[in-house]
């Protein structure tokens, strides 16, 4: 147990510290603790290998441990609407769980957050928006069906980035998972319209108001299907 703790301990030191050791003086500084020189010997290279196998699995618990506590960290800092802060725990939360998806999802929506305070700063505003379609399409690399990247790409490109025509095959899909999406109906139906699908945008707007319990999102519907014929019929 104690192996666990000074390991944990020297990780995140050397993460916070971002001091480097080269590969010789760490190779030095394990043989020292381990008392592990140069075996030769069978029963020697036996016992060298069990020894480094149970450092493996320390820094494996280690690692895991540090992961977790940046998600946490990432969690705390969203809660208190501190984008940045939690954009670059959960980036280090990368390091430690590379194929989550949960972490790519909660990445791409600080950086959306983020472009929202570059006021003025166009290249500022790209870099986050570019950061938070590759963490969604990251996350919809690893979990197709996951709903929540799924609705967080169809904002990006039709409110933040106006490429309706990337967002509608997602929101479509979304829409095979959770029939009863009624905010993604909406999302998809602006995207339609704004693609000239009047067909399409109406149909959804008469399926909201048939699904919506909410009778402010029937009226709303109800009121953006008027827009939409209105436009058909000009055309």
């Amino acid at each position: 147990m104690k192996k666990v703790f000074f390991a944990a301990f020297c990780c995140f030191v050397i993460l916070l510290s971002g001091c480097k050791k080269s590969n010789s003086q760490i190779m030095k500084l394990q043989k020292l603790e381990e008392g592990v020189a140069s075996p030769s010997s069978p029963e020697e290279l036996k016992a060298a290998i069990q020894k480094y196998q149970d450092r493996v699995a320390d820094i494996q618990l280690a690692n895991s441990q540090i992961g977790i506590w940046y998600k946490l960290l990432g969690t705390r800092y969203l809660e208190k609407r501190m984008y940045g802060e939690a954009l670059n725990a959960y980036q280090n939360a990368l390091k430690f769980y590379p194929d989550n998806q949960n972490l790519y999802f909660y990445v791409g929506l600080c950086a959306g957050y983020m472009a929202h305070t570059a006021l003025g700063n166009e290249i500022e505003k790209s870099k986050y928006l570019s950061i938070a379609e590759e963490a969604q399409l990251r996350a919809l690399q690893i979990e197709p069906r996951y709903t929540r990247a799924l609705y967080a790409i169809g904002i990006l490109y039709v409110i933040e980035l106006g490429e309706c025509d990337k967002a509608i095959p997602h929101l479509e899909k979304l829409l095979t998972i959770d029939t009863k999406d009624t905010d993604a109906m909406f999302l998809l139906a602006r995207a339609y319209y704004e693609e000239q699908e009047y067909d399409k945008a109406a149909a959804l707007y008469d399926k909201i108001m048939v699904t919506a319990k909410s009778e402010q999102k029937k009226e709303e519907a109800q009121a953006n299907k008027k827009i939409v014929l209105d436009a058909a019929y000009a055309n």
